[in-house]
């Protein structure tokens, strides 16, 4: 789905452009960390009194569950529940 105007996409681009490597790697770790602790807030108002074990496995099948074939992905999670 594109639902962004062309002459803004050209803006942001041109923004985007305008920083340093650094700054865009800081941003993008930035809206990273902003995405997990959406995903964090949402797991804790479904689920108030879950783990902190439980909420790092949680967390991981939110934002990686399509990004492993399925043996790796159990494998993960199998770590996951030990650590």
């Amino acid at each position: 789905m594109k639902d962004t105007a062309p002459e803004i996409d050209d803006i942001l681009h041109d923004l985007f452009r305008s920083k340093t490597g650094e700054e865009r790697l800081l941003m993008g770790c930035s809206m990273f960390d902003f995405s997990k602790e959406i995903v964090i807030s949402s797991i804790k108002q479904k689920r108030p009194t879950i783990n902190h074990k439980d909420l790092k496995i949680e967390v991981f099948n939110r934002l990686y569950a399509s990004d492993f074939d399925e043996e790796t992905f159990q494998k993960i999670q199998k770590y996951l529940c030990k650590a």
